[in-house]
């Protein structure tokens, strides 16, 4: 076996397990990436996530989050629905539609490692889905899976952008792949279409303005001077993708286990008014709402309804 069948051998597995896209780079410091991540941090636009001020050098260099790393294996996994809430009622991010995608993933890494033990030998790694010091985005784009576009998301050309984006950091080296070309060219949909102008310039999102983080990571209450500006969304906010001309080729996941919840696509705006702490805990058991909380959701749903 060798360097270019063991990169074949995982591609494939990832293939197998769901993944619809699979790309490798070096494991090393990501020498482009920490000027515009501390300068980010500088002008506070993490807002209130002080996690993300956190462990900068491990969030830079995944060396030294996994010692003797050699390989970042980036993936993606579809999350667009196939049906949609009623545009009526408060609004939901569609990668909350189903289960908890963290648990989903996380055991789909799990089988990976496995398999690539299994076939290769001892290899020693860590898997990784959006909850722990990895700049995820970027090593996507250095793998190539897609470029990073003004909304500071990951595009994808011809599949736009609803995927979830997590990493396997190994110790076996792999035949790596590159960046792809850049092609938002010069549309600004997203930056025009923001409904509290969160996008302050092309691929830089200050997140301290952003819905979603106002309905999901802000504690304390929202500012009274986004009253107005919520679009409706009560838990994130999808309107930047929404408006990517890329996202007309986006096309339902077939990933059983995160399948839009039944109940939550049949609510109506008076069932989300009326709903109990009770009733929440029933219906999003193990959803990504439970991220906010009964308290949080109603807290979201005062502040847009009133």
């Amino acid at each position: 076996m060798n360097t270019e069948s063991y990169s074949a051998f995982i591609k494939q597995e990832a293939k197998r397990l769901g993944f619809e896209y699979c790309g490798f780079s070096k494991a090393e410091f990501l020498e482009e990436e920490a000027p515009r991540f501390e300068k980010w941090l500088h002008q506070n636009m993490h807002g209130q996530m002080g996690y993300m001020a956190n462990y900068g050098d491990m969030r830079l260099d995944p060396r030294i989050l996994v010692p003797g790393a050699k390989s970042v294996i980036s993936l993606m996994l579809n999350y667009f629905p196939e049906e949609k809430q009623n545009e009526n009622t408060p609004q939901i991010s569609k990668y909350a539609y189903g289960r908890d995608y963290h648990y989903v993933i996380k055991d789909k890494l799990k089988e990976m490692l496995s398999s690539i033990r299994e076939h290769v030998g001892e290899v020693n790694g860590r898997a990784f889905v959006d909850s722990a010091p990895v700049l995820e985005r970027a090593w996507a784009a250095k793998s190539g899976l897609g470029w990073i576009g003004k909304n500071s998301q990951l595009i994808r050309p011809g599949k736009g952008s609803f995927f979830f984006l997590a990493e396997l950091i190994i110790d076996l080296a792999l035949i790596y792949d590159g960046p792809i070309k850049d092609y938002c060219g010069s549309c600004t949909r997203c930056i025009d279409a923001c409904p509290t102008q969160a996008i302050v310039g092309p691929n830089v999102v200050d997140g301290s303005k952003c819905i979603s983080y106002f309905t999901i990571e802000l504690e304390e209450a929202i500012p009274t001077e986004m009253k107005g500006k919520m679009d409706n969304w009560m838990f994130g906010c999808d309107v930047c993708q929404d408006v990517c001309p890329w996202n007309r080729f986006s096309h339902p996941h077939t990933e059983e286990k995160m399948k839009a919840n039944p109940a939550l696509l049949g609510m109506k705006k008076q069932d989300w008014e009326e709903i109990t702490e009770e009733v929440f805990s029933k219906i999003f058991s193990g959803s990504p709402l439970q991220r906010a909380g009964y308290e949080g959701i109603k807290r979201n749903l005062d502040f847009i309804t009133s």
